[in-house]
Parts: C-alpha cells; structure tokens; sequence
C-alpha cells in the first residue's frame, strides 16, 4: 500500500473540486482505492509519501508518439516535412538495430517520466523491442507496427505478417491497427490493414491525417474524393479512429468527422516546427469532437512534454482566435488526461485519479521561482512547470521515479552508452 498525505489533488474527477487540498489518496496493488481527509491505517502496512504543500495529478497520456525517436532530437531545422523524412530521418532508421531501438527507447521513457508521463500511444518498428523497453521502464501504453506499402507490395505485406505476430507473441499488451498515412498506403492495402485488424478484433485505429496540404491534395488525387474524411466514412465507420494532427481540415471534413467515432490528436509543437500550421482546434472543440495531445517523435517534437503541448496548445488558439476566454489551462489538462484516455477507450483505468482507476500518478513540487507566487495552480502547471519538478511518478501502483530518479536505472550511463552509438549512426 503507499498512502499519499495532505497533498493538493488535481484529480480531474468530475465529481470532486478542480483542487483538493490537504487530501490524502490510499493506493493498493495497482489501484486507488480512497481519497479523503486523514485516512488511517496501520503504518507497517503502508509507504507514506509526506505531500503537504505538493500537487499530485494523473498520468500524463501522450497519444501521438515514435517513441525511439529520442536519438533525432533537434534535426529539423530548415526541413520540410518530406525533406526532413527523406533526407534526416530515414537514412539512420536503415542503420538502427535491435540495441539501438532499445536503449533509444529507453532514453525516451525516461524523459517521459520526467514529465509526468505513465502512458504513451505509439507509432514505430521492432514493436518487440519497444515493449521490452516498456517493461523495463515500467511506462505503460499501446503499441503496434507502421502499416504501409508505399515501398511495394511485398514490403507492405511483410509488415502485417510482422504486425499479425506481435499481437499474437504478446496477449497481454495492447494494440492499435496504425496505418502511416493514407499518402503512403494504396487502396487495397487499406483493404488488407482492415481484414487484419477484424481477424485481431482490433477496433483502434491509429493514423497521421491531413498533417499539411501537400498530403490532402496528394490523397485527393490518389482516391478521387472531395474531402480526406470520404476515405474514413468509407472505411473506417466500425473503428475507433485516433487521427495524429488534423492540421489541414476543411469545415467539411470537421463536420464528417462527427458522424465517427473519432479523436484528434493535436501536435502543436510538432507542427509549428514543420511548418505545417496550425490546427483548427476551437473548431473541433465547439463541434464536440474529443481532442487530445502529443508530442510526435523528438525529431520534430523537440520533446515529450505533454504539458508543453497542453501550454502550445491553449496559446495557438488565443491567438490565433484573438480570444483569450478560450482554451483555459483545465481544458488542455484534461486534453492531456481523460480527453486521451476517453480517445484511447481506457478512460475506465486511466485519466483521473478516481477510486477503483489504476494508479498512476505523478508528485509536483511548486518549489520553483517561476512558480511562485501561486495565483492559480492549474495554470502554473501548464504554463510554469518544468520536468524537475516532478518529484515521484507512480505507474499502475508502483513507484518508478523517486525523488526525480528512476528506482533502477542509470540515467548517466544510459545517456553514455546512447551517445557512443550516435556518432556510429551519423556516419
């Protein structure tokens, strides 16, 4: 059992305050089981974590993530996106191996942690050894293979019969069916990705959409349709879709996209570095589809600060709507919480911190000259926090990072060990 103690809770349950303060949370196995005043139980039973004066919220979610990217960080100045593929990106991914996905991998997760983040939905390669990295670390979250045939038939094939394994060597874990995008996939692929997923009884669909213009015109012409939506009313009306970026959506296909049963995943710093734009989130928002936050790959990303999404997010919006009434820092938190977890069908276990959800929970201290003075917590936290000061990261009820550490891993030696292969990989 671990007990936390006079902390002030940003549950994101409805049925509680925005705040608590002074509240303990009672966490047993893998689950909280009470949140109130003073709760007592026999101290030999229990770790008691002191959080008076300290903010506890739960697990970040980042839907939008290429998890082993951590070795491309801040190699995209002066790319755009196709350039940036081709030329800076693509070239050391034909180099990478096992070891690399691993410790790459790792590298991530541990920057995750570092800010908050227990649950990640990601779009990558060597799934296998992704998940043996998320073991490790101790990081939950949905994984899958990049679907796609842009590189022939047979390649695109290999990839479902790799995809069809995965699933099959690892019941315990959860899967999305994510296509790349429909820019790089054909017609009859999309056909062949849809049989699998039936044959997996996967219903979540994973998929860069509409990230800038070049790819609308380029899927316009490739499937003969009006609107990049047509192609997901056509085939997707069985699925739960998770779209990465929506940057370039007509009011049109805002309006098809109600009649599915969709989220959208807002990668605003991503975007912005790209050059692709900015999305019409307001838009989305006022027509009551769910929005959640990622962060793409470091690579275009910068980082994996779901809170510097949620901050991205809600000033893109002010201004460019040149409102400041919207998108107030409870919205885009709860983009990064249950908004993700409603997007990804986990909402039941993850999102908030409720009684009988799983724990996962990360401490902040305000101990921060940036922070102080505390006039609204909530927007300090989107807007003034930074990743020291996330002191404890609790996932599915184990403490994982303890005073800003990781309990089992060598930051240090992890960062050596990575730094050594890059100047290998840049050859």
């Amino acid at each position: 059992m671990i007990l936390l103690k006079k902390c002030n809770l940003v549950s994101l349950d409805e049925s509680l305050n925005q705040i608590e303060y002074g509240i303990d949370v009672l966490i047993d196995e893998d689950r909280i089981v009470q949140i109130g005043k003073d709760i007592k139980i026999k101290k030999e039973k229990v770790k008691v974590i002191d959080c008076l004066n300290k903010y506890v919220l739960p697990g970040l979610i980042n839907c939008h993530t290429h998890i082993p990217m951590s070795l491309f960080r801040e190699i995209v100045d002066g790319y755009a996106l196709q350039d940036w593929l081709e030329k800076a990106i693509w070239p050391i991914e034909n180099k990478m191996n096992d070891e690399d996905i691993y410790n790459f991998t790792k590298l991530s997760l541990l920057e995750c942690l570092h800010d908050g983040v227990c649950f990640i939905n990601d779009m990558y390669f060597k799934d296998d050894i992704i998940i043996k990295a998320m073991n490790k670390i101790g990081v939950d979250g949905i994984t899958t293979c990049t679907l796609m045939d842009i590189d022939g038939e047979e390649k695109g094939n290999e990839r479902l019969v790799n995809f069809k394994k995965l699933v099959i060597e690892h019941p315990n874990n959860k899967f999305s069916l994510s296509l790349h995008g429909f820019y790089t996939c054909s017609e009859e692929y999309i056909k062949k990705c849809i049989e699998l997923a039936k044959e997996l009884d996967i219903k979540l669909v994973h998929v860069h959409f509409c990230e800038n213009k070049k790819e609308v015109e380029t899927i316009k012409e490739r499937y003969q349709v009006k609107n990049p939506t047509d192609i997901l009313i056509k085939y997707f009306k069985d699925f739960k879709l998770i779209l990465a970026h929506c940057v370039e959506l007509s009011a049109k296909d805002i309006t098809n996209l109600k009649t599915l049963d969709c989220s959208v995943v807002h990668n605003p710093i991503s975007n912005l570095r790209l050059g692709c734009g900015i999305a019409k989130i307001e838009e989305m928002v006022k027509n009551g589809i769910n929005v959640c936050l990622g962060t793409d790959g470091q690579g275009s990303g910068s980082n994996l600060s779901i809170l510097k999404s949620a901050s991205f997010a809600s000033l893109l919006q002010k201004g460019a709507k040149k409102d400041p009434t919207i998108m107030k820092s409870y919205d885009v938190l709860k983009m990064g919480t249950i908004n993700a977890a409603k997007a990804l069908c986990i909402e039941n276990d993850y999102g908030s911190v409720s009684v009988g959800k799983k724990a996962n929970i990360f401490i902040m201290d305000f101990n921060n000259i940036q922070m102080f003075p505390v006039n609204d917590a909530i927007s300090d936290i989107i807007f003034n926090s930074q990743s020291g000061d996330i002191e404890y990261v609790i996932i599915n009820g184990k403490i994982v990072m303890k005073e800003g550490k990781h309990v089992d891993i060598k930051k240090n030696k992890l960062i050596k060990k990575c730094s050594e292969r890059l100047i290998e990989l840049k050859k």
